[in-house]
């Protein structure tokens, strides 16, 4: 059972395109970009973040950026994330 102040898994999904160099602005979390055949992009990012006030303020983040939240999933600790360049 996931508690407020536990550590835990996310993948989150973006509508738009950031860079690797946005990691430190989002705690940490691996940049990955999907390009889709329809000339789109989104964004995923990947990693632990420390609790349930430090995932508000990453979508908090995402939110003044002004970019469409697509998914936010909890991760259990074996799945994988398939990253598409």
């Amino acid at each position: 059972m996931l508690r407020l102040g536990q550590p835990a898994r996310y993948q989150i999904k973006i509508q738009g395109q950031l860079t690797q160099g946005w990691s430190d602005w989002f705690d940490g979390m691996d940049v990955s970009v999907e390009l889709h055949d329809e000339g789109s992009s989104t964004t995923n990012l990947t990693g632990i973040v420390a609790d349930q006030p430090a995932l508000h303020g990453i979508l908090a983040r995402i939110r003044d950026l002004g970019l469409p939240l697509l998914l936010v999933k909890l991760m259990e600790e074996s799945e994988k994330v398939c990253i598409i360049y």
